[in-house]
């Protein structure tokens, strides 16, 4: 590997491995979904190895990241992956509970964006 690569595959298998974690996958579990070995994804975590294009679409798609993310660590702006995941498990009753309370934030923030009525 050539020496300034080694940051970049460092930095690429740190982000594989944040949004692996926060997923909730074994890295045997991401491994079987990807089709790679669970040595293959270990050596691309801990950035000893880059990955093929068609590897790297496939580690996107199953984790619900950018491309853009995982290779140079921009984060999407409105990137609700994860939180969209944690809702699927929800009843239709913590569900009401969840869209109250984004009610209520949004009405806050709307708000927050109003000119005070009495500008000092």
């Amino acid at each position: 590997m050539k020496d300034e690569n080694k940051g970049l595959y460092q930095a690429i298998g740190e982000r594989i491995k944040e949004k692996r974690e926060r997923s909730g996958y074994t890295q045997e579990k991401l491994a079987d979904l990807i089709g790679v070995s669970t040595q293959t994804l270990s050596t691309l975590e801990r950035g000893v190895v880059g990955t093929s294009i068609p590897t790297m679409i496939r580690i996107c798609d199953v984790l619900q990241v950018s491309c853009d993310y995982i290779m140079m660590g921009r984060e999407d702006k409105n990137d609700i992956s994860d939180v969209l995941k944690r809702l699927e498990y929800l009843t239709l009753g913590q569900m009401a509970v969840v869209e109250h309370g984004i009610n209520v934030l949004l009405e806050a923030m709307e708000m927050n964006r109003k000119p005070p009525l009495f500008p000092q």
